[in-house]
Parts: structure tokens; sequence; C-alpha cells
């Protein structure tokens, strides 16, 4: 982070920190979820399940370095620190990396409200780049927050933030809904 943040900031910067830890002292698996338990537990149910490491960390979030660090019903919350080597040719980090964790956070704040046997897949994500984040942005958060879950397709909404609660992006999208047993 740029400059010396202000002590509510480096508070807020402290628990990010200490919660990242945990979750990552307890995650496991260089493996995927078997697709039985896809379908067989309740979305929000596999979610924290992954935080607590019963479940494994789906391979994007290791090759893009953010984590799932805090679910409930219809909210999901990864946090990770933007690196040099996700910086485009522009000397920023490349729109993809913030994309794919706005994606994920959205995605699996759907994923919460959906019950056993039910899933989801992205058909529309819409993402504002509100400012650039560098190396030297330090950790940022997406929060996804569902807005409606149907039974065809749910809709929610993400933010990134750093621990001063400044924007650098947020996104709406759609999800279409899926039998799990039959996608």
């Amino acid at each position: 982070m740029k400059g010396q943040p202000d002590p509510a900031t480096q508070q807020i910067l402290a628990q990010w920190m200490e919660r990242e830890a945990a979750v990552r002292g307890r995650v496991s698996g260089t493996d995927i979820i078997p697709p039985e338990q896809l379908a067989q537990r309740p979305g929000l149910e596999l979610m924290q399940a992954i935080i607590d490491g019963a479940l494994p960390v789906p391979p994007i979030a290791r090759s893009l370095g953010f984590l799932l660090v805090e679910v409930s019903q219809g909210r999901a919350v990864f946090q990770g620190t933007p690196t040099f080597d996700f910086y485009n040719p522009i000397g920023s980090v490349h729109g993809g990396w913030i994309a794919t964790l706005l994606d994920s956070c959205v995605g699996c704040a759907v994923h919460t409200a959906m019950p056993a046997g039910k899933g989801y897949t992205t058909l529309e994500l819409k993402v504002n780049y509100v400012r650039g984040l560098t190396k030297d942005t330090g950790p940022v958060r997406a929060e996804g927050k569902v807005i409606q879950a149907g039974n065809r397709v749910a809709l929610a909404e993400g933010r990134i933030t750093d621990p001063s609660g400044r924007l650098y992006a947020h996104c709406t999208t759609t999800c279409l809904v899926l039998d799990l047993a039959k996608a």
C-alpha cells in the first residue's frame, strides 16, 4: 500500500491478514471437488467446507493468488494481493485478474444461495474498472452479494476495495442456474 495508512485502515488491514493466514492454514488440496459432493451439499455448506479445509481450493484461486475468506447466505468474500506477476504490458495489474476475482466472488455468492443439487454458470459479467491496481496496492477484497436467486437465473453484484474502503472495480453478473446431476 502506498504511504502510511491511518490507524483505522491499519487495524482493518491487520484483521484481513490475520483472517487470510487462518484460512490459508486450513485450506487443502491439489485436486478439485468430486462431482458427487458438489451435487449433495447445499452451496453455502460447500463454500464453508472450502474455507474450513474439508474440500480443496479450486486451482484457479491458487494460480492467481486469491482465497475465499468469508461466506454467508448470498455473500462471498475473496482476498488477494496483486503482484508483479499479474502485470500487463502497460505496467499495472491486468484487467483479467480483476475480472476473475470479481467473477469468483459473485459466482460463489450465487452458489451460497443454491440448494443441494443446484449450481450455476456465468452467462454475463459486466465489469467497471474504477482505478488501477499495482503491486504496491496491497491486499484487496472482492465482496459478492446476491441480488436475486431464482430457479433459472441468479443476479449478483461485486466490489473490489482496499482496507480503507477505496473502490477499484465493481461488477454485476447474470448466472444460469443448473441442475448439477445433469450438468
